[in-house]
């Protein structure tokens, strides 16, 4: 199942192809018992990827989107006006660890489309990301059906595993 915000762009091919890259990465993510397995994907409008991420990648509170955010050379940062993220997860709106949001993160570079597996549970924060970016009026687009595959990596939390 596809789900968008009202009047968002429908999903492409290469968008399961780039959100299946991006869950691929959260199976890189160092473990935790305190935070989700998360992988992101910043992708220019041409096709050309400009950072990859993952949770804890740098450090134990970093998120996947800031890891793939903080990859974007500074010559490439005006080109997030019109990349998409792809994320295993939906974007955080609130954190216990740091102040600032992946949601903030996503607003603030300008990236007007995001593309996504799974919906925050309500195990550590509640997650509002999707709702947020789309008010915003940004382009939020829910892959569903990747869901499944998104969790694999986050079972130990979630009492599969």
């Amino acid at each position: 199942m596809t789900g968008t915000t009202p009047g968002a762009g429908a999903a492409t091919p290469a968008d399961r192809e780039l959100l299946l890259e991006a869950i691929a990465l959260a199976h890189r993510c160092p473990p935790s018992r305190t935070a989700f397995s998360v992988g992101a994907i910043v992708v220019a409008d041409d096709g050309a990827v400009l950072g990859r991420g993952w949770s804890r990648r740098h450090d134990s509170t970093e998120h996947a989107e800031e890891s793939a955010l903080a990859e974007v050379a500074a010559g490439d940062r005006h080109r997030l006006r019109a990349a998409t993220i792809y994320t295993s997860l939906e974007p955080c709106s609130k954190r216990a660890s740091r102040e600032v949001t992946c949601t903030e993160h996503i607003l603030a570079t300008g990236i007007p489309r995001i593309v996504f597996a799974w919906s925050e549970p309500e195990l550590f924060v509640e997650g509002r990301g999707a709702e947020i970016l789309g008010r915003a009026g940004r382009t939020v687009i829910q892959l569903s059906d990747l869901a499944g595959a998104a969790r694999e990596p986050n079972l130990h939390l979630l009492g599969g595993a």
